[in-house]
């Protein structure tokens, strides 16, 4: 069974740092894009960024470029988000996810994604 389960969420004050983790069992995701997307209360689940199989390549929405880092470890099957300069409005729940698809590219589309995690609260006060 495939399961990816996400960790490092909690409360920070503005300016802060977290830093996300993401660990896939069940099959190896190394050859497999990979991305994080946050759902705030009341709005739809949006990107957030998003990262090749091999690292080579990485994704960002425009809100977070500059200050959010995606990152992978295919030897530990894990894929992380640091986040530095939090803002109130990064408060949302963080979501990893992995393509099926062996290659395939990295994805701003959830629907490109097949496996999610349960999901990580992120509260950034002002």
């Amino acid at each position: 069974q495939v399961q990816l389960v996400e960790s490092g969420g909690g409360l920070v004050q503005a300016g802060g740092s977290l830093r996300l983790s993401c660990a896939a069992s069940g099959r190896t995701f190394s050859n497999a894009a990979m991305g994080w997307f946050r759902q705030a209360p009341g709005k739809e689940r949006e990107f957030v960024a998003a990262i090749s199989w091999s690292g080579g390549s990485t994704y960002y929405t425009d809100s977070v470029k500059g200050r959010f880092t995606i990152s992978r470890d295919n030897a530990k099957n894990t894929v992380y988000l640091q986040m530095n300069s939090l803002k109130p409005e990064d408060t949302a729940v963080y979501y990893c996810a992995a393509r099926r698809l062996d290659y395939g590219l990295p994805r701003s589309s959830e629907y490109e994604y097949d496996y999610w995690g349960q999901g990580t609260q992120v509260t950034v006060s002002s």
